[in-house]
């Protein structure tokens, strides 16, 4: 099956779920979204893959104008009954693929995409769209998971996403991240990395994952050596994985040319 048919296929009839989801919902990056969005005092933004809103309730705080594009139907429809209980009536929902944005050239003075690009299959064209879509000297912001820059830990990690969501596509190292905005004519002008905290079984609960999956994803996790272990923070109670632990990347990028 395509990945973006099972992109729809998974977000479909969980979309609701994101809206209520706290690591979603909430978070200290939602505060910084927040702060460096308003520091470019634009007029119009774009929140590409917008999820359940969150980070387009900021973005319409912030700007006269913001639009949210989402590839899931079911994830608009929700994104948009969120920000309308918010107060946020002058939103523009916009279906379509964030790999072929539906846009005119330098159309937004701020572009932002918050834990969604996992799931892109073309990362070059994604951000070849963002910065095309964005005015001379505005600001692309990227917020996601981040594997890490050991290669057998990537591997590890995005496996074990990939076997939780199979719409997952692959969370990329900061350094692609970095060499990708460049290659797009954007400058980084500010990246912060922490780590990120997957309570096991609320993070198999949004995505419907099986019984039979939960309990294979924790025997794989539980196999593999102590220091891996240690450095994706795998947490074991009684032979049950209680929470592992990622990377998660907030970057801004400035567009130069």
């Amino acid at each position: 099956m395509d990945i973006k048919e099972q992109v729809k296929l998974q977000f479909g009839p969980n979309a609701a779920k994101y809206v209520n989801s706290p690591g979603h919902a909430s978070g200290e990056d939602l505060r910084l979204l927040a702060e460096w969005v308003q520091a470019e005092n634009g007029a119009a933004g774009l929140d590409i893959a917008t999820g359940g809103g969150h980070a387009a309730l900021v973005l319409a705080e912030h700007v006269r104008q913001a639009t949210t594009l989402d590839l899931t139907p079911q994830m608009l429809q929700e994104a948009e009954a969120f920000l309308r209980s918010r107060g946020k009536e002058t939103v523009r929902y916009v279906q379509g693929d964030a790999e072929k944005l539906p846009f005119e050239a330098e159309s937004f003075d701020v572009v932002t995409c918050r834990i969604a690009a996992h799931h892109f299959p073309d990362p070059d064209a994604f951000v070849g769209e963002a910065a095309r879509v964005l005015k001379h000297g505005g600001s692309f912001i990227l917020f996601d998971n981040i594997a890490p820059e050991s290669d057998d830990a990537d591997a590890l990690y995005n496996e074990v996403e990939k076997r939780r969501d199979p719409s997952h596509y692959r969370a990329w190292k900061k350094t692609e991240w970095i060499r990708r905005a460049e290659l797009a004519g954007l400058r980084v002008e500010l990246l912060v990395q922490t780590r990120k905290t997957f309570v096991f079984d609320p993070w198999c609960g949004r995505m419907n994952v099986s019984e039979q999956v939960k309990r294979e994803l924790e025997a794989y996790m539980l196999g593999w050596d102590d220091s891996l272990r240690r450095q994706l923070g795998v947490s074991e109670e009684e032979g049950r994985v209680v929470f592992f632990q990622g990377d998660y990347m907030m970057l801004k990028t400035r567009k130069v040319r």
